[in-house]
């Protein structure tokens, strides 16, 4: 193995610290409460990676050198960044970068002094680009992982890489008491931690061993020091340590703009909530914050320049976004330039990969809420199209949605609301989009494969209610059709073989599953044998429906 990073080392590096964190996501994701507790830091670091980890594999991707693997890698992490942590992990993949793009300004690099000078400007650039740097965090881990690199002589590499490790490995242990919510919650801080095993994917890179065991993510603590198995109430303290009450969203972007208008926005965003990392360069910057107002925080970026890609997420419904092993759903290229984009209201991280990857700019709702009009106003303005097609996916988001339009309108964009009452509804809208065809054509056939598509769903009582059906009881499992209930059940598998033939009974032509992670196991295979049996030429598509998904949603074209 070689003692210093040459182009396969890199790719090998990034590759062995994606699966790692895969095998250790739902860990980090346990113990993240800080800066807001929403259960995410592990799918987002893993996220972050893959975007980085596919960057490198891409036939485009010919890489000579270690920097140019390096720049590489950090230009995926960027376009892909999600979350806080993963925002700060791109721009330490940046920092890297730089240094081994122009060392000393005399080409090529090598040696283990470029790894420590490295580790130096990569934590350096994450405390830059956090606007209320915070000790305790992931910020400190990079920070001491480059100090232990620093003091470690000689010129072998993989025991730079070690060193920092190490050092790394010693400051996370610490986190719990540099900030208080950490002691509190009794565990280490969850980036840090995501932060720990990418270099321990560096130092065994390097040194040709295994990674160490994982570290437990809980410090040990004396036998009357409270822990908890579950994330505290949103709360995240500022750079003064006092802590407050966290935004309701995250809003995530793309933006081109020059250094001048960032530094600007930098202050915009820094009056409007907490959280703000901004990272990138040479014209490309991925902005994130927390803010109650996601719509100020677009109109801000728009203010600054061309925001893309925006991604506006409830914090409220973040707990669990992220599926082990699901598609990185803000990875990749940035779209191309085009002239009409849809807007699709969601919930679960599968509904929102299946919309995004048929290319719908996704606004995640919280469970068992919607999203409000600057929410929707936002995503309609931030999505850089001058014709959109809104899919508000819920009966009682209509009225919001139409509101939104006409703000939107109000800015010269051409919107245009389809009526869908379900997610279901929303899929078949998108299969017939035809962005070439003429817009009134287009908003007609999608609202025609809507209206054709009927909606069902399998959900749990969450409270004694008079229903269309009688009175549920608390944990009663319910079956709707078209929004009204039609089954009181107490079992899901029983219940959605009810709701699906009820559906059936009317005929049909494309049956459409979306099962959620809490349903039972075999579900969707004892449905599918369900229409094979009863209904010839019906056809069935299954798709999971990922965290934040309820048991079971029906469609039938």
């Amino acid at each position: 193995m070689p003692s210093t990073l040459d182009p396969a080392a890199v790719r090998h590096w990034c590759t062995r610290a994606l699966d790692a964190l895969r095998r250790g996501r739902e860990e980090i994701d346990t113990i993240n409460v800080f800066p807001v507790a929403d259960g995410d830091t592990g799918s987002n670091l893993c996220l972050t990676l893959a975007a980085a980890d596919r960057a490198l594999r891409t036939p485009e991707a010919e890489c000579r050198t270690a920097a140019e693997a390096m720049r590489t890698a950090a230009h995926g992490a960027l376009l892909g960044a999600c979350g806080n942590s993963g925002t700060i992990l791109a721009q330490l993949m940046r920092g890297m970068a730089e240094v081994y793009a122009d060392p000393d300004g005399r080409g090529e690099p090598s040696g283990a002094d470029l790894l420590r000078r490295g580790l130096r400007r990569a934590a350096d650039a994450a405390y830059e680009a956090v606007a209320h740097p915070v000790e305790g965090t992931m910020l400190s881990v990079a920070r001491a992982a480059a100090d232990a690199a620093a003091a470690t002589p000689g010129n072998d590499g993989a025991a730079v890489a070690r060193a920092a490790r190490d050092g790394a490995r010693t400051a996370l242990a610490a986190t719990p008491g540099q900030l208080a919510v950490l002691a509190r919650a009794g565990v280490v801080d969850a980036g840090g931690r995501g932060l720990l095993v990418v270099l321990d994917a560096l130092a065994a890179t390097l040194s040709g061993d295994e990674p160490d065991p994982p570290e437990p993510a809980r410090p040990l603590a004396a036998p009357d020091t409270p822990r908890r198995s579950a994330p505290e109430p949103r709360h995240a303290p500022r750079g003064d340590g006092e802590e407050q009450t966290s935004p309701a969203f995250e809003v995530m972007y793309l933006l081109d703009a020059d250094e001048d208008a960032v530094h600007r926005l930098r202050g915009a965003l820094d009056a409007l909530g907490d959280s703000l990392v901004v990272i990138g360069g040479e014209g490309l910057w991925n902005v994130h914050v927390h803010v109650d107002d996601a719509g100020a925080a677009v109109e801000a970026g728009i203010a600054a320049g061309r925001p893309h890609r925006v991604r506006i997420t409830h914090l409220a419904s973040a707990p669990d976004r992220h599926a082990a092993g699901a598609t990185p759903d803000c990875a990749g290229e940035p779209p191309p330039e085009r002239t009409r984009a849809v807007v699709a209201v969601v919930r679960g991280e599968g509904l929102a990969g299946l919309c995004e990857e048929a290319g719908a700019c996704v606004v995640r709702a919280p469970a068992g809420g919607g999203a409000d009009e600057d929410t929707l106003t936002a995503a309609v303005r931030g999505c850089g199209a001058r014709e959109i097609v809104l899919l508000p996916n819920d009966p009682e988001l209509h009225v919001t949605a139409v509101r939104a339009a006409e703000r939107a309108r109000t800015h010269g964009v051409r919107v245009a609301v389809v009526p869908t009452r379900a997610a279901v509804q929303g899929i078949a809208a998108l299969a017939v989009h035809d962005p070439g065809a003429r817009f009134d054509e287009d908003v007609v056939a999608m609202t025609s494969a809507a209206g054709a598509t009927r909606y069902g769903e399998v959900a749990v009582a969450a409270r004694e209610a008079w229903t269309t059906a009688g009175v549920c009881q608390a944990g009663d499992v319910l079956g709707l059709v078209e929004g009204d209930v039609a089954v009181i059940g107490d079992d899901v598998a029983r219940t959605a073989s009810d709701v699906l033939e009820r559906m059936l009974a009317a005929g049909g032509e494309m049956v459409t599953l979306v099962v959620g992670p809490h349903a039972p196991d075999g579900l969707a295979a004892r449905l599918e044998a369900q229409v094979r049996r009863g209904h010839l030429g019906v056809d069935t598509v299954v798709y999971e429906g990922r965290a934040g998904a309820g048991p079971l949603l029906v469609g039938v074209e």
